[in-house]
Parts: C-alpha cells; structure tokens; sequence
C-alpha cells in the first residue's frame, strides 16, 4: 500500500463537507478505511450518520469528484458505503465534536 497516496486521499477527504453538519467526513468518523493497491486503485469504505441520510448521493459523489480531479495517480476510485459497525459520536474527531458542541 502506498501510505503517501493514502495520506494524500484523507487531506482531500478532509474538504468534503456533510451538508446537514457542516463538518468535513474525516472527522466525522465517515471514513472507516481507505487502501491503494499497487495499479494506485481506491478502495474507500465510509458510511454515513445514519442509514437514511438525504445528502448520501450527494457526498460521494462530492468525495469522489474532489479525488478525481486532486488525486490525479489514482487509475480508479471505488467507495463502498457499509453500515458495519454502524456509525456514533464515538467516530468522530475532537474536533468535531467541539465543533457540533458534544461532550464526551
């Protein structure tokens, strides 16, 4: 796995914005792994805050879209959305939760 690419994936992850939160999927905790084989494919696996979220077309496409045009090593871009192990505040950065004013 190429760590610099994958490092590189999670900065530009860090610009996609969950509408409804206004937080970025990073820290949110929505990023639950991300693997680049050596053809430089990626395979992202996210999931969202809850399973009927509204805005979940919206934010892989977005999260797609910024890979493809920052990422431009990358010969293809998979994002799987699981539900497994289901989403909580316990995901999400410090940040994040001081953001949306949650105490742990």
């Amino acid at each position: 796995m190429n760590q610099e690419l994958v490092d590189r994936i999670y900065e530009v992850l860090e610009e996609v914005v969950d509408p409804e939160l206004g937080i970025d999927i990073v820290n949110l905790g929505l990023i639950y792994e991300v693997n680049v084989n050596e053809e430089k494919e990626a395979l992202i696996k996210m999931t969202m805050t809850s399973m009927g979220c509204p805005m979940a077309g919206q934010i892989l496409a977005d999260a797609k879209m910024k890979l493809s045009m920052n990422v431009k090593e990358l010969t293809n871009i998979q994002i799987d959305l699981v539900w497994s192990p289901p989403w909580g505040k316990e995901h999400m950065s410090r940040y994040a939760k001081i953001a949306l004013g949650i105490r742990d």
